[in-house]
């Protein structure tokens, strides 16, 4: 019996990454969006689900296979800020702010298409 177990273990561990990835490869590509902070900051027309739709989309347009997650925050004083993750790599902090108006739907687009610029950039 004890010489079974390391035999079994090193079964488990022959399939279980390759079906992992397997599922992961077949799939679609890992997209995940989200506000974690600050949606109450977002007024008017613009709300999480709106800021995390335009990223997708923008991101969709210049690098469709990119496998990524956008951690999005709403700052005070019409800020916003996203942490991403491109294919297992973290990447700077993206920041962006506008300082004469609230955020609409111009800037969002902004900075969803800066957000999808740098996760092209980063799935070359």
């Amino acid at each position: 019996m004890r010489d079974g177990f390391p035999q079994f273990l090193a079964l488990i561990a022959l399939f279980a990454p390759s079906s992992a990835k397997a599922t992961n490869m077949a799939g679609a590509p890992l997209v995940h969006c989200r506000i974690i902070t600050g949606e109450n900051f977002l007024t008017g027309d613009v709300n999480g689900k709106m800021v995390c739709a335009e990223i997708e989309r923008a991101i969709a347009a210049v690098a469709p296979r990119a496998r990524y997650s956008a951690e999005v925050r709403a700052m005070p004083r019409s800020r916003l800020s996203a942490t991403l993750v491109v294919n297992g790599r973290t990447l700077p902090e993206q920041n962006f702010a506008i300082m004469d108006h609230d955020l609409d739907l111009g800037s969002i687009r902004r900075f969803a298409a800066a957000v999808a610029a740098a996760v092209a950039k980063a799935a070359q």
